[in-house]
């Protein structure tokens, strides 16, 4: 994790967990990120059980050109790729996963900037998961929030286990992600069936390359 709205959110996340796999929803008070709040959102699944925004900050909104409340979380990304973050919100959801991911984000007049996503579980019950994300972006150019972002290129992907993933992640190198995601393959029961993944120690490698 490299910006500091991420780093604040985890820390935030993880005293409330307080060695559970995941804090409940009904624990997270507004008020404790008010600070964060214009940068972040929470997912729940609708009645196909597809991933869409519960919530989202002002901010958030004004990035992406409209109100995303209702909105679909995949439809964010490029079609090649909506099913791998499909995927990844469903390990969230189910197996308590935290995922971070970067991307470069394109504006409808051809502008672009890096953006950090951070994805982390809550408990809902069994019937009603949760996600608690925030979306921040180091620079703040000028026309962020008056030109939308319309496309999104990813970058890299990380599957965190924050039981054993040090906080502060600015040394380690980023996962590329496959460019195309894997679209024979039904809904993961893991993490690690996401197309071609391996383990190596408490981290989830996706071969493949970043696709200019």
């Amino acid at each position: 994790m490299n910006l500091s709205g991420s780093i604040t959110l985890f820390q935030y996340w993880n005293r409330l967990r307080d060695g559970r796999p995941a804090p409940k929803r009904t624990e997270v008070e507004p008020a404790d990120i008010k600070t964060l709040l214009a940068d972040t959102f929470i997912l729940e699944k609708d009645t196909r059980g597809e991933a869409v925004f519960r919530l989202a900050g002002t901010r958030l909104c004004a990035i992406y050109g409209r109100e995303l409340k209702g909105f679909s979380f995949p439809s964010l990304w490029r079609e090649k790729d909506q099913r791998l973050m499909a995927r990844l919100i469903h390990g969230v959801f189910q197996q308590k996963s935290v995922v971070l991911a970067t991307y470069e984000g394109f504006s409808r007049a051809g502008r672009s900037t890096r953006f950090e996503l951070l994805a982390l579980p809550l408990d809902g019950g069994a019937e009603h998961p949760r996600c608690l994300g925030i979306i921040s972006t180091a620079e703040k150019p000028f026309w962020l929030g008056a030109d939308p972002i319309i496309d999104v290129l990813i970058d890299s992907i990380r599957v965190i286990d924050p039981e054993r993933e040090p906080l502060f992640l600015k040394n380690r190198p980023a996962i590329s992600v496959p460019a195309l995601a894997p679209s024979e393959l039904e809904a993961p029961q893991t993490i690690s069936e996401f197309g071609r993944a391996r383990r190596i120690r408490h981290l989830v490698v996706l071969d493949g390359g970043r696709e200019e």
